[in-house]
């Protein structure tokens, strides 16, 4: 069986921060190198005179690479090791960011699209899982926490990187391949830190994502809102008779408050024994949030209030849900979960744009905000019929 609660004990209880440095920095460059090459490959898809929807077929060709890597990335890296699969993993994520400048038929972009995000997939797993190993028990929050906070700001580098250097030319994927090259460094000085699977999961992979579904589910939810809500903001936004520079601005603050309560959040959560009531609490935040949506669109300042904690409470759902994975599992079983942990966060970027899109066409412009309603409130009563499950049991 796995280990459950009792999965802190073999932990150190002092961060122990050359491990934590090379995942952590190591992912962070990775982000810089998706927050450019987003919007880079869509505007040169664009120039070509691709159709919107096989630029929207091609894109979402991520979200099904990611659930194609997700169950074999544990096996590789039992197999290879993790520090190993992850250097694997950087050279062909690189690789395969330059090829898209070479690639002259737009056939080719299906299979770079499959290569570079399946390698991206198993970084992010493989980092991730490093990182919750690494964290000593008391402090896990805390460290998940600066993670997310340094992959946001990798993040948001990416397009100012592409608004200084455009799209021209081979410069911006040679500058999305290096920084990508930049995580072999840090991976690679302390790969003899990096943990060893010596043991193969005990179940199977799907099991993984029934094992701990207060986790897996919220980040569900999070992988839903932030594609769907990032992607369909703008059109919401500019219906409701906002400008598109207002609505821009409007996701800059949301960004913000994800960078800003990560931390926090992180820390309030290392003083508690459970972290699930803080989860369940998030996502009545963000059930509230979503709700009060169309109320307040009319107002710019008090939109941007809800949103600067909105967003700080839709991301607070992985980065405290990840906190909660790795307080249960230890070993393989964490590696294994924390592949289905990213292998529900690609199902929830799939289906949010998908089901969000819908509900604006049945439900006029304020379906965007009863769709992402819809998403919290399925994790309030996954979370409440999960708690009335244990006090039966008990």
């Amino acid at each position: 069986m796995a280990n459950t609660a009792g999965g802190d004990s073999g932990h150190r209880e002092e961060i122990h921060w050359p491990s934590l440095v090379a995942a952590i920095s190591a992912i962070s460059a990775v982000g810089i190198a998706i927050g450019l090459g987003l919007p880079l490959l869509s505007i040169i898809l664009e120039k070509r005179g691709i159709s919107s929807t096989l630029i929207g077929l091609n894109s979402a060709m991520a979200g099904i690479a990611a659930m194609a890597a997700a169950p074999v990335t544990t096996k590789l890296a039992h197999e290879f090791g993790v520090a190993r699969t992850m250097l694997w993993a950087v050279v062909i994520s690189a690789i395969s960011a330059l090829g898209f400048y070479y690639a002259a038929d737009f056939w080719m972009w299906f299979p770079l699209r499959v290569a570079f995000h399946g390698a991206v997939t198993t970084l992010f797993i493989l980092s991730e899982f490093w990182i919750n190993e690494a964290a000593p028990p008391r402090r896990r929050g805390l460290v998940l926490g600066i993670y997310a906070t340094v992959l946001a700001i990798g993040f948001a580098i990416g397009p100012l990187l592409f608004s200084a250097i455009g799209s021209e030319g081979i410069l911006p994927f040679l500058i999305g391949a290096a920084a990508i090259l930049v995580a072999f460094i840090p991976i690679y000085i302390a790969r003899n830190e990096s943990p060893v699977l010596s043991d193969r999961p005990q179940q199977h992979f799907l099991r993984y994502v029934l094992l701990v579904p207060t986790a897996t589910a919220a980040v569900f939810v999070f992988g839903a809102v932030e594609a769907g809500g990032l992607s369909l903001f703008p059109i919401y936004a500019n219906r409701s008779g906002l400008t598109e520079s207002d609505a821009a601005l409007l996701l800059t603050v949301m960004g913000i408050g994800n960078m800003v309560f990560q931390i926090p959040f992180g820390m309030i959560s290392d003083r508690l024994k459970d972290r699930r009531p803080m989860l369940f609490l998030m996502a009545l935040a963000g059930l509230v949030g979503a709700l009060a949506l169309p109320s307040l669109i009319g107002n710019w300042w008090l939109m941007a209030g809800l949103l600067l904690v909105w967003g700080g409470c839709v991301s607070g759902l992985y980065t405290v849900g990840l906190a909660h994975l790795g307080s249960r599992l230890t070993g393989s079983d964490l590696a294994a979960a924390n592949a289905a942990f990213v292998f529900c966060y690609a199902v929830g970027t799939v289906a949010g744009p998908q089901a969000i899109g819908v509900s604006i066409d049945v439900s006029g412009n304020d379906g965007f905000a009863w769709a992402l309603a819809g998403f919290f409130a399925l994790y309030v009563l996954i979370s409440l019929f999960r708690g009335l499950f244990r006090r039966e049991r008990t």
